[in-house]
């Protein structure tokens, strides 16, 4: 594994989990700036995934490694979040989130492995509405993390708001990703 710009910042968002969680499970009463600063770092997380692929495709980087790695490093930290959300909220809205976007995760992460098998990966290659969910999910994270309201906005209202959406294009993208490997397995 050759060691780029890319690949940096696809392992840093790796590296970024352990403190994401950290921040967000200390003591509230003790801690007050402790989760709004978790939210942030999250936040920086998800900026190197849009970052990883700009400058692997701008600067000619793309490898095997980041192919692999991109991919794996947004679902362990978008899980951690789930979890960590689902954990600290007694709310059906987050945990019924949580079970569409790591259950789709799943699901489309068996797909993709079945269908290199059968030599069809192309088939099921990352959407434009896989990306507006990544989109939507990653913002409705971020704010369910950061909870506090900020700048006047209700920032966990709209985290739900956002988990909501994410949810919804989480299905419609996950069907979307089910009948391109469906039409490919019976061409």
């Amino acid at each position: 594994m050759k060691l780029n710009i890319p690949n940096s910042l696809t392992l840093t968002r790796i590296a970024f989990i352990p403190l994401v969680v950290f921040l967000f499970l200390l003591p509230e009463d003790t801690y007050q700036w402790a989760r709004p600063a978790s939210a942030w770092i999250y936040g920086l997380a998800c900026v190197t995934d849009w970052l990883d692929g700009y400058f692997a495709r701008k600067l000619g980087q793309t490898s095997e490694f980041g192919a692999f790695m991109d991919p794996v490093a947004d679902k362990l930290i978008v899980t951690v979040a789930m979890v960590m959300l689902v954990w600290a909220h007694d709310d059906l809205i987050i945990l019924f989130g949580a079970t569409i976007i790591i259950g789709r995760e799943i699901i489309i992460s068996a797909l993709r492995e079945w269908m290199a098998k059968r030599g069809q990966s192309d088939a099921v290659k990352v959407s434009q509405l896989g990306k507006y969910k990544t989109f939507a999910q990653m913002f409705a994270l971020g704010f369910l993390m950061h909870r506090d309201d900020w700048l006047g906005m209700a920032v966990h209202e709209t985290g739900l708001v956002l988990l909501v959406l994410a949810s919804i294009l989480t299905i419609a993208s996950m069907v979307d990703y089910m009948k391109a490997g469906l039409s490919a397995v019976k061409s």
